[in-house]
């Protein structure tokens, strides 16, 4: 049977706004993903919604479709997109209005279900993390475009794949295979050459979005349009089957695919083959998210140039401790970022930066701490006093938690007003099209049969070390690569070797301990380490590092998304031999 091609248009809200036209004409495709939603991105849609109930979606999705509905129908192109956000009825309902707007005759259906908010009191929204059988029952109802709210990002994919290829809910392997791919594709141009440890060796100015070549048998390639930029090899797909992972067993609603059984090979240029992935039954529970209002923050960032840096620091800080102590704020973060140099040639090369975070339940008191106490310094503190902005009044920031619910909790649901619903899933998948009245009733996506509770792999056995020879102090990032991420207040980082005896080294040097002594932020917290062999890895989950999560701003770097960069550019005792 010839490969399902499916490509990907968008891994976040805000990128490229002309990769929809370029996946469409830039060679072959089946299906194309768009892929939305992250946990900052509920919490923006949340504050969207807010203000406006009928809102909840992602706005800039319609535009981009105006441009590209007609050639996506021209071509047989079907598209699926998580865009719905927190109504993708709402968003279904416009698409459907711009298309007989344009006169367009397409299709539309849309994945409902996840919303759980109603259950959780206090939370501005709580969706769950749903699977790929729903998109399934929408494309086989004969969609063109499908919306879904909360899935799963690589659902977008085992969707369309079950859909082709008339899977089942027990076809775990086959499953796991697609969610691998999907997993590849979620993040668009991570997978060619963007954020990759090792951009310098190739073009990626402006990277092209992935495709998978997606076989009955759950294997795939990934690849890319020809003559686009970027490229794909092992490392750049590798890099990103790390990204935001943890151990062994990657869960999801529908399979729990074995990243120890993912075997990658490099099929020609920009072709790498993803074959061999095991799947299980899925976990008894969905991950449900939440996200609530978790108070209001505001900052102030000064600037201390020249000589006397420390002493500057220390000065400001006395100052304003009077200030905040009238009306304290519920937290007080104080950051000194060293960027001056001595003897430096410009202003800002010799300027540091010192950085005020208050937060509280109460935005008042964010907002008068800083604000006042801040700029009344303004002619009584350190010499050459000035600070990159104004503090404003206090902005509100989000927390992140999930929970989790046995699968009847969520009731996922496949629903259009013209495409083909008049047929029921049997729990081996949909029953036979009839002819359909086009009522709009909500077609029940049944849960899995068959589940599994999770459980950690044992650890398999560390590979031969190295034989002793001459080392050299060097960063670790001349011999490996690192991919790092966020999960909540948790933060992943993958670091894998690019040749065998690389491998045999960094499995034996690496240590859970090795790496909180590299990342002192780590030292104490919970860090587990996971092994990878197949593909040359070790994998790294720091929990709390990033607190309440990336809307809670905790954090310089509030997704670590630099965190493996940082690791790399760490010293170690290399051998000689690998450098």
């Amino acid at each position: 049977m010839k490969p399902l091609r499916i490509g990907n248009f968008s891994g976040f809200y805000g990128d490229r706004s002309d990769a929809l036209r370029e996946m469409l004409t830039g060679g072959e495709v089946d299906v194309l993903t768009g892929d939305y939603l992250a946990e900052l991105t509920m919490l923006i849609l949340a504050r969207d919604r807010l203000k406006d109930p009928s809102a909840g979606y992602a706005r800039t999705f319609p535009r981009r479709l105006e441009d590209c509905l007609g050639l996506a129908h021209e071509r047989g192109v079907r598209i699926v997109t998580n865009a719905g956000g927190l109504n993708p009825a709402g968003l279904a309902g416009e698409i459907r209005r711009l298309a007989d707007r344009l006169g367009i005759p397409v299709r539309v259906a849309h994945v409902e279900g996840d919303d759980l908010t109603a259950a959780y009191p206090g939370t501005l929204a709580a969706h769950a993390y749903l699977g790929g059988f729903g998109i399934a029952e929408c494309l086989r109802a004969g969609a063109d475009v499908v919306v879904t709210g909360r899935v799963t990002d690589a659902a977008l994919v085992t969707g369309p794949a079950a859909a082709h290829f008339g899977w089942r809910p027990d076809d775990h392997d086959r499953l796991a295979g697609a969610v691998v791919a999907g997993h590849v594709l979620e993040c668009g141009t991570q997978a060619t050459g963007g954020n990759y440890a090792f951009f310098a060796e190739g073009d990626v100015r402006r990277p092209g979005f992935p495709l998978a070549e997606i076989h009955a048998d759950g294997s795939s390639v990934i690849t890319k349009h020809p003559g686009t930029g970027g490229f794909v090899d092992v490392g750049t797909v590798t890099a990103q089957l790390l990204y935001e992972t943890g151990g062994a067993r990657y869960a999801g609603p529908d399979v729990t695919a074995r990243l120890d059984t993912v075997r990658l090979a490099q099929e020609g240029t920009d072709r790498v083959r993803i074959e061999g992935v095991r799947g299980e039954a899925p976990p008894p529970t969905l991950k449900v998210g939440l996200n609530r209002l978790g108070g209001f923050r505001n900052e102030v960032v000064f600037v201390l140039t020249g000589l006397d840096i420390e002493a500057k620091a220390a000065l400001v800080r006395e100052q304003l401790a009077d200030a905040l102590a009238k009306t304290p704020p519920s937290e007080v973060r104080w950051e000194l970022v060293r960027t001056d140099r001595a003897d430096a040639d410009t202003e800002e090369t010799a300027s540091a930066l010192l950085r005020l975070v208050v937060r509280d339940p109460d935005q008042q008191v964010v907002g008068r701490a800083l604000s006042g106490a801040a700029v009344e310094l303004a002619l009584a503190s350190y010499p050459g006093f000035h600070v990159l902005a104004p503090p404003g009044k206090g902005a509100p920031y989000g927390v992140f938690e999930d929970v989790y619910v046995p699968h009847v909790g969520a009731t996922h649901r496949a629903g259009a007003s013209d495409v083909d619903t008049d047929h029921v899933p049997t729990p081996h998948g949909p029953a036979p099209h009839v002819p359909s009245p086009h009522d709009g009733r909500r077609v029940p996506v049944p849960p899995p049969q068959e589940t599994s509770p999770l459980a950690a792999v044992p650890d398999p056995p560390l590979p031969e070390p190295l034989p002793p020879g001459p080392t050299r102090r060097a960063p670790l990032g001349l011999v490996v690569g690192a991919r790092s991420g966020d999960k909540g207040g948790n933060a992943n980082v993958g670091v894998w070797a690019r040749s065998e005896d690389a491998w045999r080294w960094l499995a034996h040097t690496l240590t859970a301990d090795t790496f909180r002594k590299l990342i002192p932020e780590s030292r104490d917290l919970p860090v587990t380490r996971h092994l990878l062999p197949n593909l040359r890895a070790v994998n790294f989950v720091v929990e709390g590092i990033l607190g309440a999560g990336v809307a809670a701003q905790a954090r310089f770097d509030p997704q670590a998304k630099a965190l493996g960069e940082w690791l790399r550019s760490r010293h170690l005792d290399i051998p000689e031999a690998l450098l």
